[in-house]
């Protein structure tokens, strides 16, 4: 073994010790509370992610869609067409407010959506529920926001695992979310022309 070698057999060894150390204190599990954010791409993407996971171990799980009801989404065609029995998929709203242009049904689709969310976060058998953009409609105040954080402090199994995705999300909520990530964007082709794509944005 050369020197070199020994050396970051030896930098790895304290690293593992160190790392095994601190691992060791981390005994508790419990249901997160956890929000993807920001303007950068990848918000809903990363959240599906963490479906595709509880489906893969065969975890029931849920998605209430808030506002994307008005496109067809490769995450809601595969689940739909493949694991309802496992993943209950719901979307409600039905296109971004600017195409909708109608305040009054978008209220309602928002506040019907987040009845749908309760219903399966109180449903104990759901390890996970997304409320993918409900941050949108938090954020136009079609759902009030302390009403979801008292429903999210209080009425939450312990062991549910809640995903609430869009850009904006209220400082109420960053408050009582044990996970917060925030997609900063640094470039993005549609400033360069270049529309969503199938297989990337959708």
């Amino acid at each position: 073994m050369s020197e070199d070698t020994e050396r970051h057999a030896m930098k790895m060894a304290k690293k593992k010790a160190a790392r095994d150390k601190i691992m060791a204190t981390k005994t508790d599990k419990k249901g997160l509370v956890i929000i993807h954010t920001g303007k950068g791409k990848g918000k809903s993407s990363a959240a599906f992610g963490m479906i595709f996971r509880c489906i893969a171990h065969d975890m029931k799980c849920g998605v209430v869609q808030f506002i994307k009801g008005g496109m067809s989404t490769g995450e809601r065609d595969l689940i739909l067409s493949k694991f309802t029995d496992i993943c209950s998929f719901h979307t409600m709203g039905e296109g971004f407010t600017w195409e909708t242009q109608d305040k009054t049904r978008d209220i309602e689709m928002a506040q019907a959506a987040w009845e749908k969310a309760k219903e399966l976060i109180r449903d104990e058998k759901n390890h996970m529920v997304l409320l993918d953009e409900i941050n949108i409609a938090l954020r136009y105040d079609y759902i009030d926001v302390n009403e979801v954080v008292t429903f999210l402090v209080e009425e939450k199994p312990e062991m549910t695992h809640v995903v609430l995705t869009g850009r904006n999300a209220k400082e109420e909520l960053i408050e009582i979310a044990d996970l917060v990530t925030e997609m900063e964007l640094v470039k993005h082709p549609f400033r360069s022309g270049v529309k969503a794509q199938i297989g990337v944005e959708f």
